[in-house]
């Protein structure tokens, strides 16, 4: 949380205001196609977690206009809610799972998990089509004078949300390998890898599920089941 809102205020500090022009550089933009893409799947995780829809939009704002700061600042908040005993058993999946679960989770839409898959495969194939596209008109991103302090400071914004995204990947898989792997991959291809990940879940669920039983592993997702029937 401290190196994101630091890192903001020393490149505001050093290098002023992002809203110029000069700034929005091919890459630049490339960076902020993957570092939102990744807030859009944040940002769902928000409005299952928060019954309120005024609390979610809220704080689906402060994440899209404060990014990584509004993740920790979230997320540090959902640990403090949890009970002694539920600190001690399971800790991630009590942060995932929604308070007012029972009778609320029920009326979600079930067809949600077709459109949901519809919805990251787009915006999976959007990133991978915007890094192809900038690829070949503004060649590689590894090249010294890209790396301006805003680009600095966004990258460090994207790659806090990936190990918040990480945590969860690693909750998930039962295998270190696998889980290893998955983690490798969302740090070297940022929101490609999100969407991929999130699509794979959602097609281990059947279209009568509710799309939040993506959070869970494998022995939480039978214990919501098991819930609800």
């Amino acid at each position: 949380m401290f190196n994101g809102g630091y890192s903001r205020l020393y490149t505001i500090y050093v290098d002023g205001f992002p809203f110029r022009r000069d700034l929005l550089t091919p890459w630049m933009i490339a960076t902020l196609v993957d570092f939102y893409i990744n807030v859009i799947a944040l940002a769902a995780w928000i409005s299952y977690k928060e019954s309120n829809f005024i609390t979610a939009t809220i704080w689906i704002l402060l994440l899209i206009c404060f990014g990584s700061i509004t993740t920790c600042v979230y997320i540090f908040i959902q640990f403090l809610k949890l009970s002694p005993k539920e600190s001690l058993q399971d800790p991630v999946y009590r942060v995932l799972l929604r308070h007012e679960s029972k009778g609320v989770e029920q009326k979600m839409k079930q067809s949600a998990v077709m459109s949901a898959r519809i919805a990251f495969s787009v915006l999976g194939f959007l990133m991978l089509g915007t890094l192809i596209y900038t690829l070949l008109t503004d060649g590689s991103p590894f090249r010294k004078e890209l790396l301006t302090p805003w680009v600095v400071a966004t990258l460090i914004d994207f790659y806090i949300n990936v190990v918040a995204l990480s945590v969860w990947v690693a909750y998930k898989e039962s295998s270190l390998i696998s889980g290893f792997l998955w983690i490798l991959l969302l740090i070297c291809f940022g929101s490609m890898t999100t969407c991929a990940y999130v699509v794979k879940q959602l097609v281990q669920l059947t279209s009568q599920d509710p799309v939040y039983l993506i959070l869970f592993n494998r022995g939480n997702r039978a214990e919501n089941r098991y819930e609800r029937t």
